[in-house]
């Protein structure tokens, strides 16, 4: 994608392997972020949640689990209190919620810590 990590405010890096889960800070980041994916066949997994939301902090080592797995996925954390206009713009009202993209376009959305179904949605949209 070329995407430049100047761009990112913060990088989570999975302690276990090379893979990255990006966090925003920044509506227009993350917009600028978004709008260069579109570019890429890339399966980007948005994990929407929030500091105060218990069933976000059981998925969270999931995702990072997701994230060393599927390294041709890119795994994005953004917290709806700190970015409401994105959530909003995704029309997120439950947490956590995780959308997958394409291009550009949603192709799945999965509302709830549901782990099976989240893996099963980026295995059959990876390719």
């Amino acid at each position: 994608m070329g995407a430049n990590f100047s761009t990112f405010e913060f990088v989570e890096k999975s302690s276990d392997s090379s893979s990255l889960i990006l966090t925003f800070h920044s509506t227009a980041k993350w917009n600028a972020h978004f709008h260069a994916s579109k570019e890429t066949n890339k399966l980007l997994v948005i994990d929407f949640t929030a500091t105060w939301c218990g069933p976000c902090k059981t998925m969270d080592p999931v995702i990072k689990e997701f994230a060393a797995k599927y390294t041709d996925v890119e795994f994005i954390k953004i917290d709806v209190d700190e970015l409401m206009e994105v959530a909003q713009a995704f029309q997120v009202q439950t947490m956590p919620t995780f959308i997958l993209i394409k291009k550009g376009k949603v192709v799945e959305k999965v509302v709830g810590a549901k782990k099976e179904e989240l893996q099963k949605l980026i295995q059959k949209r990876r390719n």
